[in-house]
């Protein structure tokens, strides 16, 4: 029974997966590109977030943050009185951890290699967050809430440039992964131009579910410093003025 629970459970989370992946592959481009000035209007701004991230796992003794690229789409619906909910989904998202330890190795179960190098956790997520935010009149922003991402590939990486050779040996882990993470996110930022939504800021983000199955207290945490772009709100305001 319990085998039976845990396929339709796979399996709903397999059609989760592929439903993200199909609109990341292809609607991202379409909607910032042609829907990008439909979507913004006075109570909805769009656009593209991306931005650089460091990130480690609690559990793990690598010695330095991992630090990727992401980026993915944001929905800002303004509410009354400066408040804001913020929400999208960051399709180009990683979290892990870097230069592990030998400690780290034999946990994850990862034979070592002949060449000197480096090993590194690497996660890719699908990120969702659902903040509330507050706009001061002087362009800073507060925003804070949950956030629930959606891991659909992960390995250990093994890196080295000994004796003139570049190797990269990935050993991929999704199955010893809890497929969700989720945890709460807080941030600030500040609005460039008072007469455009091009904002740059920071946010952190710590987990409170198991990142590795079994293995309490092995929790995700990152830095995310990201610039937003709306995505033809100029082109819309330009047109209202004429």
């Amino acid at each position: 029974m319990t085998k039976v629970i845990d396929m339709k459970m796979n399996l709903f989370l397999a059609l989760i997966a592929t439903v993200f992946i199909g609109i990341t592959c292809h609607s991202q481009v379409l909607l910032s590109i042609v829907f990008g000035d439909k979507l913004n209007s006075e109570g909805l701004e769009f656009g593209l977030e991306g931005g650089v991230n460091w990130s480690n796992i609690s559990s793990l003794e690598g010695e330095k943050d991992l630090s990727s690229f992401n980026l993915g789409f944001y929905f800002d619906f303004k509410l009354k009185n400066q408040w804001n909910i913020y929400t999208g989904v960051l399709v180009k998202a990683k979290m892990g951890d870097n230069e592990l330890s030998a400690n780290d190795l034999d946990f994850l179960g990862i034979e070592l290699q002949e060449e000197d190098g480096t090993y590194s956790q690497k996660i890719n997520y699908f990120v969702v967050p659902a903040l509330v935010k507050y706009n001061f009149k002087n362009r800073i922003y507060l925003e804070g809430g949950p956030q629930v991402s959606l891991m659909h590939k992960a390995w250990v990486e093994f890196n080295s440039d000994a004796d003139n050779k570049n190797i990269r040996i990935r050993d991929f882990n999704k199955d010893n992964i809890n497929r969700l993470d989720a945890g709460v996110t807080f941030g600030t930022g500040y609005k460039l131009m008072e007469d455009s939504g091009m904002t740059l800021g920071v946010k952190y983000y710590h987990g409170l579910a198991n990142v590795y199955k079994g293995v309490s207290g092995s929790n995700n945490s990152s830095l995310l410093l990201k610039f937003n772009i709306p995505i033809g709100a100029a082109k819309k305001e330009s047109k209202s003025s004429n």
